[in-house]
């Protein structure tokens, strides 16, 4: 499996028969203690049918540390979501109840938005 070609995708031929290609490793972002985050809480409506949804954004950290907290709100709000690509999606208009979560939780920089 050393000739996996889609790992080597952009890369110029090398007539040198000892070339290993490396791989450059994406290193993720060390999550920022709760008192430094600076999170948005706002509704949208776009490409939803209608619907709306809660988004928590500004999250700086890992996906570990976000599905996780991500998790949380959900529970406490008692409705579904999803975490991923930096922020937080809550079915339905819970922007109040989400920023005093937060607020509860040791995020005191958390503001509501739209």
């Amino acid at each position: 499996m050393d000739n996996d070609w889609k790992k080597r995708l952009g890369v110029v031929f090398s007539t040198n028969p000892d070339f290993q290609y490396q791989e450059a490793a994406v290193a993720e972002q060390e999550t920022l203690p709760p008192s430094k985050q600076k999170l948005i809480v706002g509704i949208d409506r776009r490409n939803r049918g209608g619907k709306q949804v809660t988004l928590v954004t500004g999250f700086v950290g890992t996906d570990a540390d976000l599905k996780e907290l991500g998790r949380t709100l959900k529970v406490k709000c008692g409705v579904g979501g999803t975490a991923k690509d930096g922020e937080i999606t809550i079915q339905g208009d819970f922007r109040d109840k989400v920023t005093s979560l937060l607020h509860s939780l040791g995020y005191p920089l958390a503001k509501r938005g739209n």
